[in-house]
């Protein structure tokens, strides 16, 4: 049991670091909504957003993991980050 245990503080400390990275994450999508909104660009854009997912799924395959679930995290990544550009 207390290799179970030392397992799930690693993913603690893992799911720590995910947190931060999307907090900073979400805090660079508000600086670019504000430079957008300063030179009157939409909040989307798709063609970013295909390059994000593009880029994402080639990085899962190279990791060994599913592209898909890995474009499905991604997407709603994506989603919480444009809404704090508004």
């Amino acid at each position: 049991m207390d290799e179970i245990e030392q397992l799930r503080k690693k993913i603690d400390e893992i799911d720590d670091k995910i947190i931060s990275s999307l907090c900073e994450r979400a805090k660079v999508c508000r600086e670019i909504g504000e430079a957008k909104k300063k030179y009157g660009i939409p909040i989307r854009n798709l063609a970013r957003e295909n390059e994000v997912y593009q880029r994402i799924k080639e990085k899962a395959v190279l990791l060994g993991l599913d592209s898909d679930e890995i474009q499905a995290v991604y997407r709603e990544i994506v989603n919480m980050c444009s809404s704090v550009q508004v």
